[in-house]
């Protein structure tokens, strides 16, 4: 076994895979993480198609070759979905993609009628459809796209107060659905949206369970490591931030991201 402390890189737009981060983190403690965040880039979820795909694999080329990583995570559902096949091709490093958790919400939901946040581009995407075909043929999926929600959970972990009425107005097209009433699961399918977390569940009760795909990326960060032969050390490590733009958010950020026990932050422009 190599004795090193396995390196992962998590990539997403904004601070959304932070969310990620804090699950692989309880899971493997002893990795060196570097958190990227292509914040030139910013927001993902509503880029063309053509246009998100060349980005990613731009903004992923620089960062392996800088981080040199045993595992990439790509957090960030808008880019997995569509991105994934290409940036696979390209790189031999092992890559984890984050997509909606459409298989374990249909599984557990009893009334079969399940809900769908995400951004407008993960929503309207062929690879979600075919998730929701492959899994969930037998339930009533109730979607929602939101890009307004990924800026209030940018705000959120700033440290500003987003409460639970300026959710609701967001959330009114779910609430509007003529199955709101029998909806059991909601599958928060941007990895935005587990940091609302609390606000969420406050807003829709207890009634509705939330699922993310933040534990099953875990573990599949941890079968790739026992497939490289990398053991991770039982206490955390150095941890590292970078960034495409120069930014005064980034300053209202360090304290979420020391939580994290990141407390290097490096830029790299692009």
């Amino acid at each position: 076994m190599n004795h090193r402390a396995p390196r992962l890189l998590i990539f997403d737009s904004g601070v959304g895979g932070l969310s990620i981060v804090a699950d692989v983190q309880q899971l493997l403690p002893g990795c060196a993480i570097t958190y990227a965040s292509d914040n030139a880039a910013f927001p993902y979820g509503t880029k063309g198609e053509a246009e998100l795909v060349e980005r990613v694999d731009a903004v992923l080329r620089a960062l392996i070759d800088k981080v040199e990583p045993d595992v990439v995570v790509v957090a960030c559902n808008s880019a997995s979905t569509l991105a994934l096949p290409q940036i696979r091709a390209h790189f031999t490093v092992p890559i984890v993609g984050v997509v909606p958790a459409i298989k374990p919400a249909a599984a557990q939901s009893r009334s079969r009628v399940i809900g769908l946040l995400a951004t407008p581009g993960t929503v309207a995407r062929a690879y979600t459809r075919d998730l929701i075909a492959r899994f969930a043929s037998d339930c009533t999926v109730v979607s929602q796209g939101s890009s307004e929600l990924v800026h209030r959970a940018e705000e959120h972990l700033r440290g500003k107060t987003v409460t639970t009425e300026s959710l609701r107005e967001l959330l009114s097209p779910l609430f509007a659905h003529p199955r709101f009433a029998d909806m059991d699961t909601l599958v928060l399918a941007c990895t935005h949206f587990p940091l609302l977390r609390p606000q969420l569940q406050a807003l829709l009760g207890d009634r509705i369970t939330l699922v993310d795909s933040g534990e099953a990326i875990a573990r599949r960060v941890s079968y790739w490591l026992d497939e490289l032969k990398l053991t991770p050390g039982a206490t955390s490590t150095e941890h590292t931030a970078v960034f495409t733009r120069h930014s005064e958010d980034v300053e209202g950020l360090k304290p979420a991201l020391k939580v994290l026990g990141i407390d290097t932050v490096e830029w790299r422009l692009m």
